[in-house]
C-alpha cells in the first residue's frame, strides 16, 4: 500500500470494500429508513422468481429499486413505464455492486393516495381485531351441495363463473343473488345480498343438525363473491368496512374472486379464500364430475372386491364345517347301536331272571307237599306269562309286529304326531331295516 503523507493522529480507517458498503448502508438506513419516495417507473420488469425490478426517477436525478416477490404479491394494480407512483421502502447498499438501492414495500398511483391510505388504515384495523387471521379461515367443502353467487346481472364475472360451474359440475344448483358491484351504494347492496344468503345456509345447517325439520329453498355449502377487474376506484366497494365484518360472518366458506391476479381488496383478506380471478373462484369451489365419477368407479371396484373376498372366506368357513359334522344318519345307526345293546342285555337279564327262578321252583317242589307243588306250580306259570310279557316288551318284538321307531334326522325319537310337520325328513327303522320317510300331512286323532 502506498505511503500517504497524513499526520498519524489524522490517519483514516483502512475498510474492506464490503465492510464499507455495508456501514454505508447501515447509516443510510438509520438516518432514512423508512422513507417514502414520489418519482416515474422505468424499466420495470418482473422476475421469474417473482421479484421486481425497476427505477425511480424525476428530471434531477433516479435510484435503483428492488421490490421482492412477498410486497410484489401485495400490488393492487400491474405498474407500467411512465406511471408516476409513491413507494414506502428501505435505503440500502447493494454490495455485490456498490450501488445505492431502494427496497420497496408498498407501492400506490401517485394520485391515488388518500384512497390508499385510507385503505391502509382499515387493513390495520381490521387485521388487528382478527378478521385476516389464518385460523379463522375454513376449508373449502369437499363436494357442496349448492353455490350462491353475489355479483352483477350484467357484469361479465358472471358469465365466466356460470360458464366455468356448468362445465365442471352441472348437475349442482347456484343461487344468484344480484348486487350492484360499483359505486356509492355497492357495499349496501352487497351486504343485503350475502345476508339473504346466509338465511338459506343458516337453514340447511340447522336442518342438518336436527334443529329443524323445515328445508329450505336451496343448499348452500359456498358462496363466491365476485366482480371483474378495474381501478383502484372501480373496485373501492370491495374496502368498505361493513362489507368487510358481513363477510367475515359467512356461516359457510366464501370464496373472494374480485379483480385480476393484481388486485387485492379488504373482501379478500376477510374472505376464506382469495381466487385470482372470478373463473378461479368457480374452479377452487367445486371439483371437475369426471373426478367424483373416477372416484365413484374405484371405490366401486375396491367394494366389488372386498365383496367377492368376503364371500370367498365364508364358503371357505362353510366347507370347513361340512367336513367336521357327520352326516345324520351316521348319528341315527350310532344310537340305534346303542338300542341293540340295551335290548340284548335286559333280554340277558329277564333269561337269567327266569333261569334262576325254575331253579328255585324245583329245589321246593322236592322238598314241599303236593299241595305246595300246585302253588309253586300256579307261581312258575306266572314267572312264565311275566317273562312272555317281558319278551313282549322286546323292542325288536314289537317292531316285527309292524311298528317302526320314528326319529327325527337329528336322532331324536318322535313321541308325538305334532312333531312331524309336514315335508320334515324322519328316520324309520323296522324290524329288518330302516328307511328315510318325509312327512306329507299330519293327522290328528
Amino acid at each position: 500500500m502506498d505511503n500517504f503523507d497524513i499526520p498519524a493522529t489524522a490517519a483514516p480507517r483502512t475498510w474492506e470494500v464490503g465492510a464499507l458498503c455495508r456501514a454505508v448502508g447501515d447509516a443510510l438506513a438509520a438516518r432514512f429508513n423508512p422513507v417514502a419516495v414520489r418519482g416515474e417507473l422505468s424499466g420495470f420488469s418482473r422476475a421469474a422468481s417473482g421479484h421486481c425490478y425497476f427505477n425511480l426517477k424525476d428530471v434531477n436525478g433516479q435510484i435503483r429499486c428492488a421490490m421482492f416477490k412477498r410486497a410484489a404479491q401485495s400490488l393492487g394494480f400491474a405498474p407500467r413505464d411512465g406511471e408516476l407512483v409513491e413507494v414506502v421502502g428501505k435505503l440500502g447498499v447493494y454490495e455485490q455492486r456498490g450501488d445505492l438501492q431502494l427496497i420497496v414495500e408498498d407501492m400506490r398511483r401517485a394520485g391515488q393516495g388518500a384512497l390508499f391510505e385510507q385503505f391502509l388504515r382499515l387493513k390495520a384495523q381490521l387485521d388487528a381485531e382478527g378478521l385476516f387471521d389464518a385460523a379463522r379461515k375454513r376449508p373449502l367443502p369437499l363436494m357442496p351441495r349448492g353455490i350462491g353467487i353475489v355479483t352483477s346481472l350484467g357484469a361479465a364475472a358472471l358469465h365466466d363463473v356460470v360458464t366455468a360451474l356448468r362445465r365442471r359440475v352441472p348437475q349442482l344448483p347456484v343461487v344468484l343473488v344480484p348486487a350492484l358491484v360499483q359505486g356509492g351504494q355497492a357495499a349496501p347492496s352487497m351486504v343485503e345480498a350475502l345476508q339473504k344468503l346466509y338465511r338459506l345456509a343458516e337453514a340447511q345447517i340447522a336442518l342438518d343438525a336436527g334443529l329443524t325439520d323445515e328445508a329450505p329453498a336451496a343448499a348452500i355449502d359456498a358462496i363466491l363473491l365476485v366482480r371483474g377487474g378495474g381501478s383502484l376506484e372501480d373496485l373501492w366497494a370491495f374496502n368498505d368496512e361493513q362489507l368487510a365484518r358481513t363477510i367475515a360472518q359467512s356461516p359457510v366458506p366464501l370464496i373472494s374472486g374480485v379483480g385480476h391476479e393484481t388486485d387485492f381488496t379488504i373482501a379478500d383478506f376477510c374472505a376464506d379464500l382469495r381466487a385470482p380471478t372470478p373463473t378461479a373462484a368457480a374452479e377452487l369451489v367445486c371439483q371437475p364430475r369426471d373426478v367424483w365419477l373416477g372416484a365413484l368407479d374405484l371405490v366401486q371396484e375396491r367394494l366389488d372386491d372386498a365383496v367377492e373376498r368376503h364371500i370367498d372366506r365364508q364358503l371357505q368357513r362353510l366347507d370347513m364345517a361340512a367336513r367336521q359334522i357327520a352326516r345324520p344318519s351316521g348319528l341315527v345307526h350310532r344310537q340305534q347301536q346303542g338300542l341293540d345293546r340295551s335290548a340284548q342285555r335286559l333280554q340277558a337279564a329277564v333269561q337269567s331272571q327266569l333261569h334262576g327262578q325254575d331253579k328255585r321252583v324245583q329245589h321246593l317242589a322236592s322238598t314241599f307237599p303236593k299241595s305246595v307243588s300246585r302253588s309253586l306250580e300256579r307261581q312258575q306259570q306266572r314267572v312264565e306269562q311275566l317273562g312272555a310279557r317281558l319278551e313282549l316288551l322286546n323292542p325288536r318284538q314289537v317292531l316285527s309286529r309292524g311298528y317302526a321307531l320314528l326319529t327325527g334326522m337329528d336322532g331324536q325319537v318322535i313321541h308325538s304326531v305334532t312333531q312331524a310337520t309336514p315335508g320334515k325328513a324322519m328316520h324309520a327303522e323296522l324290524a329288518d331295516g330302516s328307511v328315510d320317510v318325509v312327512a306329507t300331512q299330519r293327522l290328528l286323532v
